[in-house]
């Protein structure tokens, strides 16, 4: 048999076989070391290492990278310990409201008009306000001829004393800090000025949008009543301090602001007389210097209390006992609403004094000072619980005066019947308004029964309630005394009733003892 190749055919495949050899004996030789280890040999002693021999720098065990993770975390903890650095707090007077309390109504926190501090500047819908307080500072500047970097240089060195008065940090610059303190405090020193002196004397318009005693200015008022609203008073006091000139009549920042605000006060009796700084009561250089213009106009209602002992600091951890306990909103009931303590011969009176909260309670008589309820009082009664609330140095008497009218006020018929006695101006329309006002002030609010203000006056007045003569007597009264017809009606069966015993006994009488 005879083959015939092909050349070309048989170089290839003698070229497959040789590769194919060459890639077995590959991997036979790569095989061989795991199969038949050569042994090692390892001396007997290891080489030793000197204790205090340096290691080379290859040898050194490095410590393991952080992560992101952990470093963050360690960013945190230092944030921490600068916060709880000591006196980190002592300085905060300026809080933000609690969210808590703001859940009940956001809108009676929150400035709808204009912004003063960093809480609330740059807001989209306040930024129509920013260019009436450049126009502001521009009329300082032109009336008293100063540079505006006095003004700057000034603020700049209040500062970190400035900052510490808010809660929490603070997203602006300093120069942004500075710009923004400088501009709102001139535009409430010119509200102040205007409101003490007339708007036309300090160059501005009659028709001036803003800077007139009209229009936008109910509002303008309620929004720096605000607590997250505020400027430090030192910070005020300063750059009014600059813009005094010689020979005008200095008054204090505190008294101008108590005139600027007067509208806002729920008592139509006059104000205490402010004074030129030296001899006014809330002068912020004094003993009792003022924070900002929400606790100044705090203490101004409370001016009489204010004369007397000043109250310790507020215990926040006490032991628990019944006695003391803490009350909500379904707890709190310090007195009984006005039906029913008119039910049970309570009467109640207009008490003539500019002390709102001065209620006296005496021979069944309930005498309270008289209260106006305009579309401003929400917000102001809110603004100040929350500042009772936050602030520890405080004392809670104006929480526990809203607390006392909210347990009075249950429907619109005790609206309707403190209206009818003076103690209630209604400005709001219904009585029904007035009512639910008050129902939905104290909402959330916690505080001490037994530390407050009208603690022992209410339990007088329980007292009073509880006693069944008393109850029984107003229920006669009521009935038979309300008019002069039921009451010649009562004396007509009262002398019937004599008549038909007198009668009964004569006839009983001539039965047993005949005439003789």
């Amino acid at each position: 048999m005879v083959a015939v190749f092909n050349k070309e055919l048989l170089s290839w495949y003698l070229i497959t076989l040789k590769l194919n050899q060459a890639v077995e004996s590959g991997l036979q030789n790569a095989q061989s070391p795991t199969t038949n280890p050569t042994p090692v040999d390892f001396p007997e002693h290891p080489p030793q290492i000197q204790e205090n021999q340096p290691l080379s720098s290859s040898r050194e065990a490095a410590p393991p990278p952080e992560s992101e993770w952990v470093v963050s975390i360690k960013e945190k903890l230092d944030q921490a310990q600068a916060d709880d650095g000591a006196g980190a707090w002592a300085k905060l007077s300026i809080y933000r409201i609690p969210q808590c309390l703001r859940d009940s109504d956001d809108k009676a926190y929150i400035p709808q008009t204009v912004s003063l501090g960093p809480y609330h500047h740059g807001r989209k819908r306040l930024r129509g306000m920013e260019r009436h307080k450049w126009r502001a500072l521009h009329h300082v500047l032109k009336r008293t001829g100063h540079r505006v970097e006095l003004y700057l240089d000034a603020v700049k060195e209040l500062e970190d004393r400035a900052r510490a008065c808010y809660e929490g940090a603070i997203g602006l610059s300093s120069n942004d800090f500075a710009e923004m303190l400088v501009l709102d405090s001139s535009f409430a020193l010119e509200l102040f000025r205007g409101a003490a002196q007339g708007f036309t004397r300090l160059g501005y318009s009659r028709s001036d949008p803003v800077f007139a005693m009209r229009g936008a200015m109910h509002s303008i008022q309620r929004d720096m009543i605000m607590l997250e609203n505020q400027i430090p008073l030192f910070v005020l006091d300063r750059v009014h301090a600059i813009q005094h000139r010689a020979g005008d009549g200095f008054f204090s920042v505190a008294s101008l602001a108590l005139r600027f605000f007067d509208p806002l006060m729920p008592t139509d009796e006059p104000l205490p007389a402010t004074s030129a700084a030296g001899s006014s009561a809330f002068d912020p250089l004094a003993d009792q210097g003022g924070l900002h213009c929400l606790e100044v106009f705090r203490r101004s209602l409370l001016a009489v209390r204010a004369a007397g002992p000043k109250p310790g600091p507020r215990v926040w951890i006490k032991k628990w006992s019944h006695a003391g306990r803490v009350a909500d909103k379904r707890r709190q009931q310090l007195i009984h609403c006005v039906t029913e303590l008119k039910d049970a011969g309570i009467k109640f009176k207009r008490k003539k004094t500019d002390r709102f909260w001065d209620i006296d309670f005496s021979n069944g008589v309930l005498k309270i000072p008289r209260l106006l309820v305009h579309d401003g009082t929400k917000s102001l009664f809110l603004n100040l619980i929350a500042f009772e609330q936050c602030h520890l140095d405080c004392t809670n008497d104006i929480t526990s005066y809203v607390i006392f009218m909210d347990n009075l006020i249950d429907s619109p018929a005790d609206v309707s019947y403190l209206h009818y006695c003076g103690i209630v101006e209604n400005w709001l329309g219904s009585d029904g308004e007035v009512s639910e006002l008050f129902n939905r002030l104290c909402q959330e609010v916690v505080f001490d029964i037994n530390d407050s203000s009208l603690s022992r006056l209410s339990e007088k007045v329980n007292r009073y309630y509880d006693h069944r003569w008393n109850a029984w007597r107003a229920s006669l009264t009521h009935k038979y005394f309300n008019n002069p017809w039921s009451i010649i009606s009562f004396i007509a069966a009262i002398v019937l009733v004599l008549l038909t015993l007198a009668q009964t006994f004569y006839s009983v009488y001539a039965y047993y003892v005949p005439p003789s």
